[in-house]
């Protein structure tokens, strides 16, 4: 999990307009943190299946989101995964 100060430093990095804490960016970039977190965990962890399973959920949400920003502008699409190092 996220400590408020980490996350606080991610929205300040990846917000597109003061203030914004909400936008699809915002969103994957959090995901995309907390992702690499579970993911070391479970690396140590082989057997917590709760955690398996809500990484597999947090994965679903930031496909999810990277889908609809896709749709909704391409370039901010590929910006966010040229920053965020992820794969097409």
């Amino acid at each position: 999990m996220l400590s408020p100060k980490e996350k606080e430093n991610l929205i300040k990095k990846y917000q597109t307009h003061k203030g914004d804490t909400g936008s699809p960016e915002v969103q994957i970039a959090i995901l995309s943190m907390e992702i690499d977190q579970v993911s070391e965990h479970l690396g140590k962890h082989k057997k917590d299946n709760h955690s398996r399973r809500g990484l597999l959920k947090m994965v679903g949400n930031r496909r999810r989101l990277l889908r609809y920003l896709k749709g909704e502008d391409e370039k901010r699409h590929e910006k966010i995964l040229e920053k965020l190092k992820l794969k097409k």
